[in-house]
């Protein structure tokens, strides 16, 4: 199979640029210098030398033994919650702010709904001296305040989105709204693979380096020359396409995508869109999306604002209808016990987001010699409202 986005920009079926005539020169100039540019030595050079000497890359790939006891196989963790800002945006920003360098551009705007890649882009905005605006829905800046704190201390602006159920897809319709309107000065780094062609290619491309540094780990740290199982959440799917993207076309090594489940998926609160979606089109390309009858997008929802998307990248759309990854879901219980777990078992306290990937290990019957990765996306510092509320729920049934 070929796994890669064709001239066109799609990946089979999915994919495309369905923007507004306004958007196209934005689209179109990206388009046509992104893959000069990332092939260009000097650019490698400096993407390469940020990562290892600001990011703090390689991301160690940890033996987590204790919890490997609790599921009978072997459990390696990619730790990109130690990165600089404490997730796997960075990686993207980094390379997206050197892109926009060369192509001239002095202002930069993002979306963002658990707060990370607003963070990784008012993080390298400040380290290159660009201008940063931020867009967010009111609902994720009231749940994710730490990191709101973090991104003005970076001197972002970060705006309040009140459309919609204030979330991660309204914040990405009011930044789009910008770039129409600021078409010269301005560079639209998108945190995932989503978003009119090349953003799907040119995000999975630079999140790349997950699975890159897992080809020479994974051997050193188990003596397998591959793992048996990939695990990563998805909501995007940037995180995802990063730890597959060197292992698409080595069928022995089984790719695992957890969407975010929410309620259930038949409740009407979730975000499990390969459950609940059919093809549609959403922030610039087709792919698999949640949606009524009529064709109007329905509100997700997740207790992880990096997850709560209606839509996902639509590399990954493609990567389910060949089945080439499997997709499941973990309802919000599920993943604050296995945030719960892993933090009490190995000293890590994850995201909500990473949670869900590590709640799968329990619906799951590996075998003992199984060589097991989860991508720990981004480290739970950012979610302890959600952790306290969780322990004091707990805490107030063991007394009733």
């Amino acid at each position: 199979m070929n796994y890669n986005v064709d001239e066109r920009g799609y990946y089979g079926e999915f994919g495309g640029a369905f923007i507004p005539e306004m958007m196209y020169p934005n689209v179109k100039e990206l388009s046509d210098h992104y893959m000069n540019i990332l092939n260009d030595q000097n650019f490698r050079d400096e993407f390469q030398s940020l990562l290892k000497n600001y990011v703090g890359r390689p991301s160690p790939l940890f033996f987590a033994s204790r919890l490997s006891s609790v599921h009978n196989t072997r459990i390696f963790l990619k730790r990109e919650d130690l990165n600089h800002t404490g997730a796997h945006k960075i990686n993207n920003t980094v390379g997206q702010i050197l892109i926009a360098r060369r192509l001239g551009k002095s202002r930069i705007i993002a979306e963002t709904g658990a707060g990370q890649h607003g963070v990784a882009t008012a993080t390298v905005c400040a380290l290159m001296g660009l201008k940063c605006l931020v867009y967010m829905g009111e609902t994720d800046i009231a749940r994710q305040a730490p990191n709101v704190l973090r991104m003005k201390m970076l001197d972002a602006e970060v705006v309040p989105v009140l459309s919609g159920n204030k979330t991660l897809k309204d914040a990405t319709n009011e930044a789009i709204r910008d770039w129409i309107s600021n078409p010269v000065d301005t560079h639209y780094i998108i945190g995932s693979v989503v978003g009119p062609h090349p953003y799907p290619d040119l995000v999975a491309r630079l999140q790349a380096v997950i699975s890159e540094e897992m080809k020479y780990q994974v051997k050193e740290a188990s003596g397998k020359d591959d793992p048996d199982y990939i695990i990563a959440c998805i909501g995007g799917g940037s995180n995802a396409i990063g730890s597959f993207y060197h292992y698409l076309n080595d069928e022995n090594v089984k790719l695992i995508a957890v969407e975010a489940g929410g309620k259930g998926v038949t409740s009407g609160e979730t975000a499990a869109t390969m459950v609940t979606g059919r093809p549609g089109i959403i922030h610039g390309s087709r792919t698999m999306l949640m949606q009524t009858d009529d064709g109007q997008i329905t509100e997700p929802y997740s207790i992880s604002a990096g997850l709560d998307y209606p839509g996902i990248g639509p590399i990954h759309s493609y990567l389910h209808q060949t089945g080439r990854v499997v997709f499941d879901h973990v309802t919000d219980d599920e993943a604050l016990e296995a945030a719960f777990q892993l933090t009490r078992l190995e000293g890590i306290v994850p995201a909500l987001e990473p949670a869900h990937a590590l709640a799968f290990l329990s619906k799951h019957k590996f075998n003992k010699e199984d060589v097991v990765v989860v991508i720990i996306s981004g480290r739970g510092d950012k979610d302890m409202d959600a952790y306290i509320n969780y322990m004091e729920n707990k805490d107030n049934d063991k007394t009733e």
